[in-house]
């Protein structure tokens, strides 16, 4: 989630508890899993290339590429091995004429990348040549946007908190809906039925699609909702909050049956990883913590020296991408670099 999404929203936050002692180990697996992770044994790798501060950062459905996107008002496609040592931008995407606040890969096209940005514009890219294909105009400044699972709409989010659903083949405005509170993150369910918003009144709204008509309002928190995070393996969908907790939900049921306490500031970023067994979030805590998701157990800390923009698990391997808001010191030694957690070497 972007930082002006936070900026936004009501006044900034103050710690609103003690965090709790964080749990290292070794390994650390969900029930059943046939996998370890030996989360002290793996490395992070820095990757730079912006000219300021990344806004976000996204795999694609092979995870074998990673955008990202930038108050420099470009994005950058980036290949990465996830067992090799290769680290060299492959393309950057120029045309915005506004910070790219948020991007999204079609979930079956490895080479199709979406971007919405302060300019008004939501453009569609060709991955392999760097090309522009599709874009549209829209009303207001994009803060938001997300591929349905079946790749054939896109919904946009601004700063009005007015939605945009938008027709992938023809690349024009299907329908909107202008929301009368403050919409933060936005999200469809694993089958593309249901579409959620965070918004700023502590709930989740749950629509239907396509109608966009409400069903039913999730009472999760006690302050605004950031930031949404759906499960891969289509069982949970997590949200994290301005009251520095994320609410684990069952996605059938629609009731809430964990959260996670480990933080100390509003929550800006949450992903769950590709089997569903690992949670990550982040706030302006100088750490990124990793949960399981079946026991709410903390089993990692990842430090980190400023607050977090963005983190997403990689659709296929157990690498976590993560950008941050630059850091806080003369040199701004973090301006436009974004980090990858879970490679086994250096």
């Amino acid at each position: 989630m972007a930082s002006e999404q936070i900026q936004r929203s009501q006044q900034s936050q103050q710690p609103l508890q003690q965090p709790l002692a964080i749990v290292s180990s070794s390994g650390g697996s969900a029930p059943g899993s046939s996998e370890k992770i030996n989360f002290k044994a793996l490395h992070v790798r820095e990757f730079s290339g912006h000219k300021k501060k990344v806004h976000s950062v996204a795999w694609n459905c092979t995870g074998k590429k990673l955008a990202s996107g930038s108050i420099d008002q470009t994005a950058r496609i980036w290949h990465v091995e996830p067992h090799g040592h290769s680290k060299n931008k492959d393309i950057e995407l120029k045309g915005h004429s506004d910070s790219v606040d948020q991007l999204c890969w079609d979930p079956r096209h490895a080479d199709l990348l979406a971007t919405a940005s302060g300019d008004k514009t939501v453009r569609l890219w060709d991955a392999r040549t760097g090309k522009c294909s599709q874009q549209v105009e829209l009303s207001g400044e994009n803060i938001n946007i997300t591929f349905k699972p079946d790749g054939t709409h896109i919904a946009v989010g601004n700063r009005d908190d007015e939605l945009t659903i938008i027709d992938v083949r023809k690349f024009k405005p299907l329908q909107k809906r202008k929301f009368a509170y403050e919409v933060n993150e936005i999200a469809w369910n694993s089958t593309g039925e249901l579409f959620f918003l965070t918004t700023g009144n502590g709930t989740v709204e749950v629509l239907s699609y396509p109608s966009l008509q409400t069903l039913q309002t999730l009472i999760g928190h006690t302050a605004g909702c950031y930031c949404i995070a759906i499960d891969p393996t289509g069982r949970y969908f997590a949200v994290g909050s301005a009251d520095a907790l994320v609410s684990l939900w069952d996605a059938s049921e629609m009731l809430c049956v964990r959260t996670f306490t480990k933080l100390e500031w509003p929550v800006r970023t949450i992903s769950i990883s590709h089997d569903g067994q690992y949670l990550a979030s982040a706030s302006e805590d100088l750490f990124i913590g990793i949960a399981e998701v079946e026991t709410g157990r903390s089993v990692h800390q990842i430090p980190c020296r400023a607050a977090m923009n963005s983190v997403e698990w990689n659709p296929k391997y157990n690498l976590l991408a993560f950008a941050a808001d630059k850091q806080v010191d003369k040199y701004q030694t973090d301006e436009g670099v974004f980090r990858i957690y879970g490679f086994e070497s250096p």
